[in-house]
Order: structure tokens, then sequence, then C-alpha cells
């Protein structure tokens, strides 16, 4: 019975060094997870930062570019009824 005793003692001894070490690894995932989470969250803060900017320049960049085209459009109307005018006088 002697030897019966020292092999679960030593299954006991096996499971119980098993639970320590799981614990530890589970605790050094957990610790590990938790320092990923909160980087990504700074990296997509800042990168919410920089969209927000490059989305507010480019509105401004495109209300720009729209202006110069309507005034190029507006120019290019005045030269079309200026040469109107005078295609009108040379046929009259």
């Amino acid at each position: 019975m002697n030897k019966k005793n020292s092999v679960k003692g030593a299954v006991n001894n096996m499971v119980s060094t098993t639970k320590d070490i799981a614990a530890k690894v589970n605790g050094k995932a957990l610790a590990t997870t938790e320092v990923v989470i909160t980087d990504t969250i700074e990296v997509a803060e800042q990168w919410q930062t920089v969209t927000k900017k490059a989305i507010k320049e480019s509105l401004k960049l495109a209300s720009a570019q729209q202006n110069i085209v309507f005034d190029a459009l507006d120019g290019f109307k005045g030269q079309i009824q200026l040469s109107k005018k005078r295609f009108t006088k040379l046929i009259a």
C-alpha cells in the first residue's frame, strides 16, 4: 500500500503543479492581452485624429477646387457671350 500512496501523492503533486503553471500562464496571457488592447486603442485614437484632420483638410481643398471650376466656367461663359456679340456685329 505504501507504493500506491506514493504514486497517488506523486500524481496529486503533478496535478497541483500543473494547475499552478496553468494559472501563471493564464495570468500572463491576460496581462499581455490587456497591454495589446490598450495599445491598440491608443493607436486607433491617434489614427482617428489624423483621419479627422485629413477629412477636414480635404473638404477645404474640394471647396477651393469647386470655386476654381465655377470661376473658370464663369470666365468661359463671359468669353462665349463676348464672342457672340462680336460675331453678331460681323454678320449684321
